[in-house]
Order: C-alpha cells, then structure tokens, then sequence
C-alpha cells in the first residue's frame, strides 16, 4: 500500500510542496497549467523534428528548444524531491518513474558518442514522447481510471486468453485447410491472419481461397462483432462503480433501510430520516427549542 506523499518539513518547503503537489490554489493551478503547456509543446517539439523536411531545415533550432525543455523538467524534478519527506517513494511511483523517463533520454545522449549509435540516439529522441504520460497526474479522473482498469485486470486477462484459444484454434484449421499458394504457409502466419480477421480490421493480405476456409472466416468475423465490446464493457461498468463509490455512501438509512444516498446528504431521500446517527437531528433540538 503506497504512502501519501508528504513535505519535508514546515516554511518554504512546505510552501513549495502545495504549489507543485497540490492544485487548491491560484498559484499551484497556474503551475498544473505552465507545466501542461510546456510538456504539450515538448511533445510537439518531438513530433515535428520527426519530419524529415522540418529537422533538415529547423534541427538546430529543435535541439536547443530540446535541451530547454530538458534543463525545465530536470529542474521541477529537482523541485519536487527537495520538497519531500521521503523523494525515493515519488521516485518508484508511477509519476516519478515517468518524470525520469522525461528527462533521461537527452541527458542519455551526451554520453553516446560515435556515428555508429545514430540508431539509439533515435530511440532515445522518440522515447520522449513518453512526457505526455505526465499530463494523467493533472487530469482528475486520471486516477479514477487508472483504479478501474487495475480492478478489472482480470476479467480482461480472462477475455484475452479466450480470444487466444480461439484465434489458434481457427488458425490451425486454416493452415490445415488452405493451400500454400493462398499465402497459409504456417501457423504463425495463420494466427496473424485471424488475429486480423478476428478484430475485424481485414487487412486483405492473406484471404482464404477454398469455400471451407471463407465460411470460417465468416464465422470468425462474426464472432470478433460479437466479442469486440466486451473489454469495453468490463472497463465501463468499473468506471462506472468507482463513480458511485466515490460518490455515494453505503451506509443504508436507519429508518428504511435505503443504501443509495449521496455522501454528503444529510437525510434520507426516501423517508427524510437524519442518517448520522452519531450526532442528533438538528429537527429534533429545534423542536425542543420552540416547546
């Protein structure tokens, strides 16, 4: 179970901590906003040195756009750790890990050295993108989504392996079924073919030619419309419970028994029952007050 992160200690780092941690003030949500911004733009940087025509033309300018974007994020990680109690627990949270990711492939590149590591400098340049993966700890409903795709884990693992069983079980039958020439030259191809056929995107490079092998692709085209929704489904009714649970109570109403109230609801929906039990019914001492 993760601990809450917590500030170093009272004065200025506290202070700090509420602005980069927290987002209840102007200051802290004009920070949340500046850091959006800048990790949007950085991600476009990334994009557009991408392009062939605009780093020939505009790579100088990227570069140095790079390494300010770099030195910026390097410089808020700095920030966020001296503000902890404890920096090596953000530094294994999910977001810490990410901030590291933002960061480490420019610095990763001053110590490759030699034209023959041109094709890892490239991984490490796209591997910035990952920045983007930052904006989730702005985001509100980051977490509650985050939440519901871990508690429906393993419905999906469950759904996925049946989509495995199915796509090899079709496979084998089409290698078996069709001709060499048809392009089923093994059952690995095969399984690409069905994966392809099963999530109905039809690519049209491999296709069965006998009419067995077509009525299985029927089959199996049928079967993917059928079971396509189901990991949305999954992951819908999980969002849709950490909803209600972030939203509603589930203590039920000591005088009718209704379990639906809002958290913050006072009384009953139903039959206006005081639902605190552990304070009086502000009715109760007004009417005391009035006899």
């Amino acid at each position: 179970m993760s601990h809450p992160l917590k500030p170093a200690g009272e004065g200025l780092r506290t202070r700090v901590f509420q602005i980069v941690f927290e987002s209840d003030t102007p200051l802290a949500k004009g920070f949340d906003i500046a850091l959006i911004v800048a990790i949007l733009a950085s991600v476009g940087v990334v994009m557009l040195d991408s392009v062939p025509s605009y780093h020939d033309k505009y790579g100088w300018l990227f570069y140095r756009v790079e390494w300010a974007f770099t030195l910026a994020f390097t410089v808020e990680l700095a920030v966020r750790l001296y503000t902890l109690e404890r920096p090596l627990q953000y530094l294994k949270s999910f977001y810490g890990i990410i901030d590291v990711i933002a960061i480490l492939p420019t610095w990763l590149m001053l110590l490759i050295p030699g034209a023959q590591s041109l094709v890892i400098v490239r991984v490490l340049r796209v591997l910035r993108i990952f920045r983007v993966l930052r904006l989730m700890q702005f985001v509100g409903e980051g977490r509650l989504l985050i939440g519901a795709l871990k508690r429906s884990t393993h419905q999906i693992f469950l759904f996925l392996f049946t989509v495995f069983m199915l796509v090899t079980i079709f496979a084998a039958l089409v290698y078996m079924i069709e001709p060499a020439e048809a392009g089923f030259t093994s059952i690995p191809i095969a399984v690409y073919w069905a994966i392809v056929t099963l999530t109905t995107v039809g690519y049209g490079d491999i296709v069965p030619v006998t009419p067995l092998g077509q009525a299985i692709s029927t089959i199996v085209m049928l079967i993917g419309y059928s079971i396509i929704a189901v990991p949305t489904g999954v992951f819908s009714a999980e969002v849709i419970r950490s909803i209600r649970a972030d939203r509603y109570s589930e203590e039920a109403c000591p005088g009718c028994g209704h379990d639906r109230h809002e958290k913050r609801a006072r009384y009953c929906l139903l039959c206006g029952t005081w639902l605190d039990e552990t304070t009086p019914d502000p009715r109760e001492a007004q009417g005391t007050h009035d006899a």
